[in-house]
């Protein structure tokens, strides 16, 4: 159970570190191109920006505790850091569907074509932002809040029936506020989810009309060389993607561990790594994409 554990810490330790040092890079990157060269900015900046400090913080709140608990230092965790470290998690992870949707929307409003349905919006787009980062974090504190009464610190006894385990952290239903409160979290985040298979979709078929008309223009470097927005909004897809399939797996996995009669603890390590790889994998992601992020950090190293 020792090495067990030990191993666990050493996966966590790199996936925190992984997570961490490139939500930050890419944090940087995107302060330094908005404030040293403005001539740079754009409005999606900011959303990028505000994703990689979403992700930053969920990573952070979500494997620290655990990796604590994996190194023998659980018992420092008490029942005020049980809260606001499940707390700050749970409002993190949040604000990170709610800006990846935000992310979607925006490019799928940006790429649209000047005749369709979304033209009216498309020059008050940038005006949105603020005020969408503003709605998001004073919702979602409101929100869960009403959880942390919920949280209790670990103890050793069996948990049987509904309930959730983490390592560090139990979830008493007893003290959930009640079954419509949950169904409006589950409600909202699959609203949300929604949102981005839609907004997804409507960029994907926008991008193929685009493939069509440069090929019926019979111009091999209109096809060849895809526009900046082309490569952006594919990164994007790439990052939405990835948000559903990860929470999709995390999602049916604590639901499966929340309503076992009888919980099996090999489980709850495989539901802490899924809950942090879109925010550690996200970043590379975007990166990888970007020519400007690659040249940069060149030039820098």
């Amino acid at each position: 159970m020792i090495a067990r554990n030990t191993i666990l810490g050493f996966v966590l330790i790199s996936q925190i570190c992984v997570g961490f040092i490139g939500n930050s890079l890419l944090f940087v990157f995107y302060v330094y191109m908005y404030f040293i060269h403005s001539h740079l900015r754009k409005p999606i900046d900011l959303i990028f920006m505000h994703l990689t400090l979403g992700n930053i913080l969920t990573v952070v709140f979500s494997l620290t505790p655990h990796i604590m608990v994996y190194f023998g230092a659980g018992n420092a965790i008490n029942a005020v850091s049980c809260k606001v470290f499940l707390y700050i998690y749970r409002l993190s992870r949040a604000i990170s569907i709610c800006t990846t949707s935000l992310l979607s929307t925006f490019q799928a409003i940006t790429i649209s074509p000047r005749n369709s349905k979304w033209a009216w919006i498309k020059s008050r787009l940038s005006m949105c932002i603020f005020p969408s980062f503003l709605f998001f974090w004073i919702l979602n504190m409101l929100i869960y809040i009403h959880l942390i009464d919920a949280e209790v610190p670990r103890t050793n006894v069996t948990m049987v029936g509904a309930g959730y385990f983490q390592s560090y952290c139990r979830s008493e239903v007893r003290n959930i506020p009640s079954h419509s409160f949950v169904s409006f979290l589950l409600i909202k985040d699959i609203l949300l989810v929604i949102i981005m298979i839609y907004t997804s979709l409507y960029m994907v078929s926008v991008l193929r009309r685009h493939h069509r008309r440069a090929k019926h223009l019979h111009s091999p470097s209109l096809s060849a060389q895809p526009s900046p927005e082309n490569k952006a909004t594919h990164s994007i897809l790439v990052v939405v993607s990835c948000f559903v399939l990860f929470y999709g797996l995390n999602s049916l996995m604590t639901l499966y561990i929340f309503y076992a009669p009888q919980k099996n603890p090999n489980l709850y390590p495989i539901t802490v790594i899924l809950s942090s790889c879109y925010p550690t994998l996200c970043p590379f992601v975007l990166m990888k994409n970007s020519k400007i992020i690659s040249r940069f950090y060149s030039s820098i190293l």
